[in-house]
């Protein structure tokens, strides 16, 4: 029995590393992407579609080919991340909350919400929108948390800790939960210029995975690496949550 028992707490605690590891590492990584494609933007010029990247601390430029074209090199349409928050601003939707990437209209990173080039006063901006760039900028700070109680669960042996490696694992999903809700949030308030929906745009809830249509464009959105990595992290601690329940069973049979 002491023998199982060295094997099942040799084995929570690897894959309670690396779970706790590959967790930690997608705050780092790409999340999300989302695409919108037309025939107003060929693929000569944006091979990947009117691209975004979404991380936990913030929403990216997904063109990166674009920019390393000489002709686009001076554009502002080159920054994909503005160019879709042009193309929303005319149905009415609010722009992009960027987190911890707010830039101004020059590029320069600013301390105060700027939304993807399409600054709006203060008092307009909705309180979900706030709610949302407050997480974004504290994101780092929720995964000190995380890390924190992945390696409790690891490291005090005396105690299963399930409920501080569940909390870790879920970590992947915190992002979808939030990120679904905020597409639909976003498809419903359709009132960046006063009213309701604009130029005969109904309310709708945008692509959360696969392909869609939205008037003229084709609307994709995908996981990226960091979801990947997020998920095998995931796996890890499930198992290690598993051999640890083992290696209770063990010392005390």
């Amino acid at each position: 029995m002491k023998e199982n028992a060295k094997k099942f707490k040799l084995l929570y605690m690897i894959f309670g590393l690396l779970g706790t590891g590959l967790i930690v590492v997608t705050y780092f990584l790409p999340f999300w992407w989302v695409a919108l494609q037309s025939i107003q933007y060929p693929k000569t010029m944006y091979p990947k579609g009117i691209r975004i990247e979404f991380k936990y601390n913030g929403v990216y430029n997904g063109c990166k080919g674009v920019r390393e074209r000489s002709e686009l090199a001076m554009d502002a349409g080159a920054n994909c991340l503005i160019e879709m928050n042009k193309i929303n601003h005319f149905i009415g939707m609010y722009p992009i909350v960027q987190g911890v990437n707010d830039v101004d209209e020059l590029g320069n990173h600013v301390k105060y919400p700027v939304y993807a080039g399409d600054s709006i006063p203060a008092d307009k901006i909705p309180g979900a929108l706030k709610v949302l760039d407050g997480i974004m900028r504290n994101a780092h700070i929720a995964f000190g948390v995380i890390a924190l109680l992945g390696l409790l669960f690891v490291f005090v042996s005396k105690k299963k800790l399930t409920w501080a490696a569940i909390l870790t694992a879920l970590t992947p999903f915190y992002f979808l939960i939030i990120y679904i809700y905020y597409l639909y949030w976003y498809g419903h308030h359709l009132g960046l210029h006063g009213g309701g929906a604009f130029n005969g745009i109904k309310p709708f809830m945008p692509t959360v995975f696969g392909e869609g249509k939205v008037a003229q464009f084709t609307t994709m959105s995908y996981p990226y690496i960091g979801f990947y990595i997020g998920l095998a992290g995931f796996i890890f601690m499930i198992l290690a949550i598993n051999f640890k329940n083992k290696y209770f069973k063990s010392i005390q049979s």
